[in-house]
């Protein structure tokens, strides 16, 4: 899904950004090996990238998820969003890297229940968290923790919500191609 709207601002290449965007997408190049199209449309405006890669960064070293447990949680912030790219790349990500059960992942793709009771706990609190904008019950929170996470658990959700919603609606206004990277995992939502 994408916005009616399209950005007409080139995207940033290493070739093209300004001073601040381009050590920015060395850094992609450097540790991925190619620089995402999502990231040269977020270097437009390189205090997003910037931003999203320090949120991203310390989501995935602190955040006290599991790596499984994090790719359900940015799948199902993606897909709630309406990112296909986002859904494509976590997919990816879950299937080849953080090594998320495929049954769990397809259950995220379809909107459908996720076999696993934690996984599926995680999403429905990530949802809620969503769905309300920060403001779960207090059943919400008790189900949340009664399936094994702690209380700081539900500010890196937090994190994990500004972090993708920088993704997403990114992509929404850039309409990034998608990678060849991501392209065995593409989803539409």
């Amino acid at each position: 899904m994408a916005a009616d709207y399209q950005m007409q601002l080139a995207p940033q290449t290493l070739d093209s950004a300004n001073e601040k965007a381009r050590p920015l997408l060395q850094q992609a190049q450097e540790t991925l090996g190619f620089v995402p199209n999502m990231y040269a449309g977020m270097a437009k405006a390189p205090g997003v990238l910037d931003t999203y890669l320090h949120g991203y960064q310390l989501f995935r070293e602190d955040s006290g998820f599991s790596a499984p447990e994090q790719e359900v949680v940015f799948l199902t912030i993606s897909r709630l969003n309406g990112c296909d790219y986002c859904m494509s790349a976590h997919s990816m990500l879950a299937d080849k890297v953080s090594q998320v059960p495929a049954e769990t992942v397809q259950a995220i793709r379809d909107g459908q229940p996720i076999p696993d009771e934690r996984l599926a706990a995680l999403s429905d609190f990530t949802r809620v968290m969503f769905e309300t904008r920060g403001m779960p019950t207090e059943a919400d929170v008790k189900a949340f923790l009664a399936a094994g996470f702690e209380e700081q658990h539900v500010l890196q959700i937090v994190l994990a919500l500004a972090v993708k919603t920088l993704s997403n609606y990114a992509n929404h206004v850039n309409h990034p191609e998608l990678d060849e990277a991501f392209s065995g995992h593409a989803w539409q939502g």
